[in-house]
């Protein structure tokens, strides 16, 4: 039987964490990222062209009011993106050779199938996220002609139901960014790691945010500042801030959970 499916589905043992430690993640991410720049580069390149792709994607097909779901929930994702950079960290932790090409070693890891399983969970809650848009567009704008971005938005910012449409898909938009946050925020690192199950590695997530909300906050909203700068101009800034923050998660799970 593998490791990961011989783990009890019980909460791993957490630590509280501060400002301070969340800074030092942060420290050790940019360390990490700077021993090695280049191939990081080559792995978050992917970032920034999935974001162009989505956007000229729903420009090209006349589907703008998807436009900014797609743009900030493919965060959504991005714990499950950036598991290579957890790789990369956690070679780089035990003095061992950091190439680009051992990014892709995780799927020999006997953990594989947990992750690749909150993987799918996670692209599950982002499609939802897309459809609930989707949804609260139909009903304060459907007759909203898409004939040009100009023609969505002049409406979207000078209508009481634009204005209502974006209030509500802002604040549902937030309570599918704190529920991944909880679920996933030490989660593939532990996976990674321990090779323990899904269920185990997402009650563990949870206990680390309820054991330090302070600190947990304080990080998602370092993330969350850190992504809308990294978006600017055109998502490039991800190249750098998707490496550093992949990194920084790796070393925010060391303090969290007790080796």
């Amino acid at each position: 039987m593998a490791a990961n499916d011989a783990a009890p589905a019980d909460a791993l043992p957490v630590n509280e964490i501060g400002i301070a430690d969340i800074k030092d993640a942060l420290r050790q991410g940019y360390s990490d990222f700077m021993a090695q720049p280049s191939h990081l580069l080559f792995i978050a390149l992917i970032y920034p062209i999935a974001g162009v792709l989505l956007a000229r994607l729903t420009v090209s097909y006349n589907i703008f009011p998807l436009l900014f779901p797609l743009a900030s929930g493919f965060a959504l994702l991005g714990p499950f993106a950036a598991i290579g950079l957890y790789e990369i960290s956690r070679r780089r932790e035990l003095g061992m050779d950091t190439s680009w090409k051992h990014a892709l070693d995780v799927v020999h890891s006997p953990g594989i199938g947990q992750i690749a399983l909150l993987g799918a969970l996670l692209t599950g809650v982002f499609l939802a996220w897309l459809f609930s848009a989707w949804i609260i567009y139909g009903w304060l704008m459907g007759d909203v002609p898409l004939d040009s971005l100009e023609g969505f938005m002049m409406p979207l910012l000078t209508t009481a139901n634009g204005w209502t449409m974006i209030i509500l898909g802002n604040a549902l938009g937030l309570l599918f960014a704190i529920l991944v946050f909880a679920m996933t925020v030490i989660s593939f690192p532990l996976m990674l790691d321990r090779h323990v199950s899904m269920a185990t590695a997402v009650k563990t997530s949870m206990a680390a945010v309820e054991k330090s909300p302070r600190g947990m906050l304080y990080w998602a909203l370092t993330i969350t500042a850190l992504l809308v700068l990294g978006s600017l101009p055109v998502l490039v800034g991800l190249i750098i801030v998707m490496p550093i923050l992949g990194h920084a998660s790796w070393h925010l799970y060391r303090k969290v959970v007790p080796r």
